[in-house]
């Protein structure tokens, strides 16, 4: 298969497989859901998912969170890592919301780009998920699995996803990220991964 063949390929497996896939990470709207991609970082969607409903508990939108003190903040959301960098720019970007965006969480990569701890992923995931703009947020995940099968060498997730996205149509970006990420943590995981065991490296791998 040339790359063209195999990404169609892909995509059709994918399908077949996670046909309806659910965002991993709790919200309840763009902020809950802004806050959970931010903590999400260098972390786990599930100890994400087990902190932030006593953070939401507490503050649900960018005032209630502004007016939280940060280490208190920071205290909560300490089994995820990096809780003290992360409490900042979770206070940061609450008060910057509501000073810039009228408390809305603005809906342009440059503007939520522009907010404290929020890079080009998080702000990918957010457009994507929250606004229904074609995006194609690339985590360690999809990075790999385009590794391995061939659609990018790219050396970082930015020229991965500029490879995605020459390859597969604009309008299949928001569900194939996430198809491919519930299919790199069921089949295609970065350790003890088995290509017979692999519904998409088992066939690629046949050429």
């Amino acid at each position: 298969m040339n790359k063209k063949q195999r990404a169609e390929f892909i995509a059709k497996k994918l399908e077949e497989l996670f046909p309806d896939p659910a965002i991993p990470l709790q919200h309840d709207d763009p902020f809950t859901l802004l806050i959970a991609v931010l903590l999400s970082a260098q972390s786990t969607d599930a100890r994400v998912n087990q902190c932030t409903p006593a953070l939401f508990a507490k503050a649900r939108n960018p005032k209630e969170m502004a007016a939280l003190d940060t280490a208190e903040i920071a205290a909560i959301i300490r089994p995820i890592g990096l809780s003290p960098s992360k409490s900042r720019a979770i206070s940061g970007l609450s008060r910057d919301l509501i000073e810039k965006h009228q408390g809305k969480v603005p809906r342009s990569f440059a503007a939520l780009e522009a907010l404290p701890g929020v890079g080009h992923k998080t702000a990918s995931v957010v457009m994507a998920q929250a606004f229904h703009h074609p995006a194609f947020p690339v985590d360690t995940h999809i990075h790999r699995c385009a590794k391995r099968w061939g659609l990018s060498h790219g050396k970082s997730v930015k020229e991965t996803e500029r490879d995605l996205k020459r390859l597969f149509p604009r309008n299949t970006w928001n569900k194939l990220h996430l198809q491919i990420i519930y299919f790199a943590r069921t089949y295609c995981p970065a350790r003890s991964h088995k290509v017979e065991n692999c519904p998409i490296c088992s066939e690629i791998s046949k050429g």
